[in-house]
């Protein structure tokens, strides 16, 4: 089996092991305690401590592990608006954040905040000067990720930590993707990080609040972990995150040379292999080891069964994967095709020769797919025979509403128009992918007596 996920959980490192094993019998006494045992415990999460510190770039009075990666993100959000209470309530997050952060955001804004969602391009990377003109006299905190955990696309922090220390707000960046990579560059104020990212164990994560930040740690009051992560400290697993940390840092320039090679032979092979896919995300401002495609006329899950079943093990955007039937946010802010998406992202150490069988694999799961859904057999247009026509596609989820539309377009004269009537929510997104991917008119969306009317129009 080829496990090609680990942008949700990275395979637990051989050194993270060792380390484990090794501090269960060293480091389970309370490091808080003056006897032996508990100064031996102290002495381990200490040297953790400085290892992680030195590999964000902090110093170590300026980092606490947290029971994960999203406790650090929620700690910090409302520690960093909590100690800024007095500017203001107004929050700026970019509009493809991980859920962690979002959530933080729903939650101020619950509580009568304000909250600016930054745009992003095609690419999935938000525009520096946009961020920078979001910030005003009643900002509080800034969010960035450093980069996205579906499409693998950097962000320009260093450009907006300047801009934000410019205008006196501290900006968070959400680190769990590219820690294991290397330190994020630029003048950032807080930072977040997630231990099962970088292939040390889960249940921990990082949080960076620099020196001069003002800071209110929210929450019943604690003594450990400076009163910013109550509960007795995970220590055996926080020792496994550091010697992992450092171990994967020491491995990571060669490394993300080798995945970065691989990922750009899956970038380029596969829109010649299975036809009417899109390639998205950032082609040259990405992590190393993610590349992430969407196959038009697929049903997500299926493919991922599918793939499952081939011995490969993907992830996906896909709101055919999801119990809500939304859309990925992330596939959504940036306005690409969402159905049929596969997320790769390629583990350290992940063999050529797996990724060359994924590459003779994926063309016939595709074709297995679409051959189920009844999608059309090729992209070449029938002759027109009516005039405009009406596809009812109502109560059908994705992607059944773009293969009713490719099964008609032909039948309209060019000139004519397809009205698409659907409930789902991903068709208000792939209609008009599918109309930049096959060259049609998207004319936009009208209120229908039942769901919406999506309108296009035949221009070859």
């Amino acid at each position: 089996m080829a496990y090609f996920d680990a942008a949700s959980a990275a395979p637990l490192h051989s050194v993270a092991r060792q380390a484990l094993l090794a501090s269960l019998d060293e480091g389970w006494a309370d490091p808080a305690r003056l006897y032996r045992e508990g100064r031996r415990a102290r002495l381990l999460l200490d040297a953790a401590r400085e290892a992680a510190a030195e590999a964000v770039g902090c110093r170590a009075d300026e980092l606490v592990f947290t029971p994960s990666g999203t406790r650090a993100v929620h700690s910090g959000v409302a520690g960093a608006l909590a100690g800024r209470r007095r500017v203001g309530r107004h929050l700026i997050v970019s509009a493809v954040e991980h859920s962690s952060v979002l959530h933080a955001a729903e939650e101020l804004e619950r509580d009568g905040g304000t909250v600016t969602q930054v745009p992003v391009d095609r690419g999935g990377a938000v525009d520096a000067g946009a961020f920078a003109a979001a910030l005003g006299d009643g900002t509080a905190l800034a969010c960035l990720q450093s980069a996205n955990h579906e499409v693998g696309t950097e962000q320009p922090v260093a450009r907006v930590a300047e801009a934000c220390r410019a205008a006196g707000v501290p900006l968070l960046v959400d680190a769990a993707q590219s820690l294991g990579w290397g330190k994020v560059q630029g003048d950032w104020s807080l930072l977040t990080a997630s231990a099962h990212k970088w292939g040390g164990p889960s249940g921990v994560g990082l949080l960076a609040v620099r020196k001069g930040v003002r800071f209110a740690p929210q929450g019943a009051a604690d003594e450990r972990e400076s009163g910013r992560a109550p509960g007795f400290e995970n220590l055996p697993a926080i020792v496994a995150a550091a010697a992992s940390l450092r171990a994967v840092r020491a491995e990571a320039e060669q490394e993300a040379a080798r995945l970065r090679e691989l990922t750009e032979r899956i970038r380029a092979r596969v829109p010649g292999l299975v036809p009417d896919v899109e390639v998205v995300g950032d082609a040259v401002r990405r992590l190393p080891g993610i590349v992430t495609f969407s196959c038009l006329y697929v049903d997500g899950e299926t493919l991922l069964h599918e793939l499952d079943r081939a011995g490969f093990s993907v992830s996906s955007g896909s709101s055919c994967t999801s119990s809500t039937l939304m859309p990925s946010h992330v596939l959504k802010a940036m306005g690409v095709l969402t159905e049929g998406n596969v997320r790769v992202s390629l583990p350290p150490g992940t063999p050529a020769e797996d990724v060359e069988r994924f590459l003779e694999v994926l063309p016939g799961a595709v074709a297995a797919v679409r051959e189920r859904l009844g999608a059309p057999a090729s992209a070449e247009s029938a002759p027109a025979t009516g005039a405009d026509l009406v596809v009812d596609a109502i109560g059908r989820r994705c992607p059944i509403p773009v293969i009713e539309l490719a099964k008609v377009i032909g039948d309209v004269p060019v000139g004519g128009t397809v009205r698409v009537l659907s409930d789902d929510e991903a068709a208000r997104l792939d209609i008009p992918a599918w109309c930049e991917m096959r060259g049609q008119e998207y004319v936009g969306e009208e209120r229908a007596d039942r769901g919406t009317a999506y309108l296009v129009r035949r221009i070859r």
